[in-house]
Parts: C-alpha cells; structure tokens; sequence
C-alpha cells in the first residue's frame, strides 16, 4: 500500500489545524493509517527547536540564518526519523507546514537569498517532497482578527513570528502566492474564508482522487 504525504500551508489563521483533524478523521473512516505532524516540531529533538524558535524568552536576537537552519534542522530530523518511515508503511502523512514554509518565511519574509534557501531545504529533505500540498489562503485582514480572536480565547502565549511587523506577513503571503502559482499540479489554492464544511469539501475533493482506490 502506497504511503501519500499531504502538507498544508498558508499565513497564520487560516485554519490548518482545524482542517487537518477533519481531512485525518475522514482518511481514517475509509480505513487507512494518518500519521498527524507539525513543523517545526514532530520530534522530541523538533519540538525543542520549536521552542527556541518560536517561544523562548531568549530568542529576541535570532538572526534570519538562524531561523532559517533551525527550521531546517527540526525538519531534517522529522523526515528521516518519521515522514519516510510512516510513508514506508503505507501511512498518509499530514503535515501542518513543510518547505513551502520556508521558502516563504525565510526567504520572502525575511529576504534571505532564494537560492541558498533552496539549497539548505534540498540537503534537509533530500527527495522527500509532498504530494499534495494545500496552500490555505486568507487575506491579510482576516488573518489579523483570526489570531486576535484565538488569543483572546485562549490566552496569550508568545509567538516570536507574530511579533513581526504587517509588511512581513504581507511578503510571505506573497511568497505562498508565488509557490502556489509556480507548482500548480501540486500546490492548491484553497479560500479559507469559506465556512468550515466548504473548506474541508474542497480539500476532500483533491485527495479522494488521490487515496480513492485505497479508501472505502
């Protein structure tokens, strides 16, 4: 049985998280096996660059190479240690965020040079790509009252990502734009500004074709 890896993308609030239990919990109705992941993070060595990356109360210094081989640390581990097992028996894998991530962040968002941005992701994943990837996209607005309204309901946790200023968040919305229009056959462009059943309907019509001679 084939393994699929499916990764999902997009500026913060647009509904990655809410969106991958309700793909995993359908995947799982039609029998196969979801391995659910997050980057950074997925590993025990992941989840503490995670921590220092996005939480810790020291990481106000963090260069964008920094950043940048940090991510990519975290995921070198997770691909090698998880993603290419789990594939290897058959799972579909869900990714909230893999390279596509990177390159918008760290390469749009921060500016760093695209080319050694692309060399640092080719020696983390090696031929470890996505199969489908969903590129969940809201407008610069609705993100904004999207992570206002999530911390107001659950409290303040520091994020040092979303300290960052609009123009940031401007550019990688345009970096995913970018990717999303350069690889069409594998990056989709979703409108989560939709309501939550339409959202997940139009994800679930791109990956049945995809898992359909293997799901019930």
């Amino acid at each position: 049985m084939k393994g699929w890896f499916i990764t999902f993308e997009g500026t913060e609030g647009g509904g990655k998280s809410t969106q991958i239990e309700l793909l995993a919990a359908r995947l799982r109705a039609g029998g196969r096996i979801i391995r659910q992941l997050r980057e950074p993070g997925g590993t025990p060595i992941g989840e503490e660059i995670r921590h220092t990356l996005k939480h810790s109360p020291h990481n106000h210094a963090m260069t964008a190479e920094a950043e940048l081989l940090l991510m990519n640390a975290s995921r070198a581990q997770l691909v090698r240690e998880v993603i290419r097992p789990a594939l290897a028996a058959g799972e579909i894998v869900l990714c909230d965020r893999f390279y596509d991530s990177t390159t918008a962040y760290q390469g749009y968002g921060r500016g760093l040079d695209p080319q050694k941005v692309r060399e640092i992701i080719e020696f983390a994943v090696g031929p470890t790509r996505p199969d489908l990837t969903m590129f969940l996209h809201v407008p610069q607005a609705v993100s904004e009252q999207r992570r206002a309204a999530r911390n107001a309901a659950t409290g303040p946790m520091r994020d040092r990502f979303e300290e960052s200023d609009q123009a940031f968040f401007e550019r990688v919305e345009a970096g995913f734009l970018a990717i999303a229009a350069a690889e069409p056959h594998r990056v989709k462009l979703i409108t989560a500004t939709a309501p939550i059943p339409a959202v997940s309907e139009q994800i679930w019509a791109l990956v049945a074709p995809l898992v359909a001679d293997k799901t019930a």
